[in-house]
């Protein structure tokens, strides 16, 4: 199997850290996006995520227009819209006006994971019948519909119908891939003819399965002929070995928290965790699983390592989420370390 280098993409959690407000946070990760669309990366996806001190991406429609305004190239969606917490037709009406201004720019991944705890999860979802999770595979094919030029049509029982579009003269539609880090997932994009993201950046358990499964129950549809895929994955490039090792500290400790069920903070800077690291030692029990799924070293390292991990797996691009921690002297609006990743991989 060819280890020729695969295309590289972006998703971006929106981290914040110690001292760093909202604003200057959406700032640094716009920063990093219009890098990205510099170096010539595929994509740049925002998560949605809620009532996490480290994160700040919990709207990824609004995240995706300021990223679109900002780039000329660069393909940009959601990594993904967690659908139960969302009305499909919003949804819909918001991706195909995002469609409207970057046309055949724009990415809808959807998934069906809460994204929070269940407290904010139940505030998410008190919309009624919209975010009941077993309707899922039904809302994402109204989706499909609504945001096509086509538009959805509504058949009452009494007889008639009545038609629906997301957006008034809609001439593109949004592409629609689904997420996951599930059989189900996998087996649903297989019979939906659905491209397919796999998790592997959150849980890497069950990436094979899912992969088979996915290709092996695959039915063709109107968007999509042949399975389709790629992967993600959690990277920490810097110039030396021993810098990577220290930058991939700060998420480790906070994975760690989200593990154990400790309380979450905002992430802290490269020399914060290793004086943290020092005394209460958060992250080493680990450190070690992590090195085995995340990418952190060089940049030659790095590459190669991603060329053979897409090769493995059969695809042709990987989802690289760059999660360097920042240094003390790092400004506020900056995310020089996450760039100097996206930079390294490129060269």
């Amino acid at each position: 199997m060819s280890t020729a280098a695969p295309a590289l993409s972006v998703l971006d959690l929106v981290p914040v850290r110690t001292g760093q407000t909202s604003a200057q946070a959406v700032a640094a990760s716009l920063s990093v996006a219009q890098r990205a669309d510099e170096l010539g990366y595929r994509r740049y996806w925002f998560a949605e995520h809620h009532n996490m001190p480290a994160v700040a991406s919990t709207a990824p429609p609004v995240l995706i227009a300021a990223a679109a305004a900002r780039t000329t190239r660069i393909r940009v969606g959601s990594g993904g819209v967690m659908l139960p917490n969302h009305s499909p037709l919003v949804v819909a009406e918001q991706f195909a006006a995002l469609e409207a201004i970057a046309p055949d720019r724009i990415d809808l991944g959807i998934g069906r994971a809460p994204g929070s705890d269940p407290v904010i999860t139940q505030l998410l979802r008190q919309s009624g019948t919209t975010s009941d999770v077993d309707r899922f595979p039904q809302h994402i094919t109204d989706i499909r519909s609504l945001v096509s030029p086509e538009g959805a049509t509504v058949r009452f029982t009494s007889g008639g119908t009545y038609d629906v579009h997301a957006t008034p003269a809609a001439t593109t539609a949004p592409a629609v891939w689904l997420l996951g880090s599930s059989d189900y997932s996998a087996q649903l994009a297989a019979g939906m003819g659905l491209p397919y993201v796999f998790a592997n950046h959150f849980s890497g358990d069950g990436l094979e399965r899912a992969l088979d499964l996915y290709r092996s129950q695959f039915q063709a549809s109107e968007t999509l002929a042949q399975p389709r895929t790629f992967l993600t994955a959690n990277a920490v490039v810097a110039d030396t070995a021993e810098q990577a090792e220290a930058a991939m500290l700060p998420q480790a400790r906070m994975m760690a928290r989200l593990r154990g069920n400790r309380p979450l903070v905002a992430l802290e800077t490269v020399e914060q965790a290793a004086a943290a690291e020092a005394s209460d030692s958060l992250a080493t029990g680990l450190l070690d699983a992590m090195r085995a799924r995340w990418f952190v070293g060089t940049g030659d390292d790095v590459r190669s390592r991603i060329a053979e991990f897409a090769a493995r797996h059969g695809v042709d691009e990987v989802m690289i989420s760059p999660v360097a921690g920042a240094t003390e002297d790092e400004p506020m609006d900056a995310a020089t370390s996450r760039i100097r990743t996206l930079e390294l991989l490129a060269a």
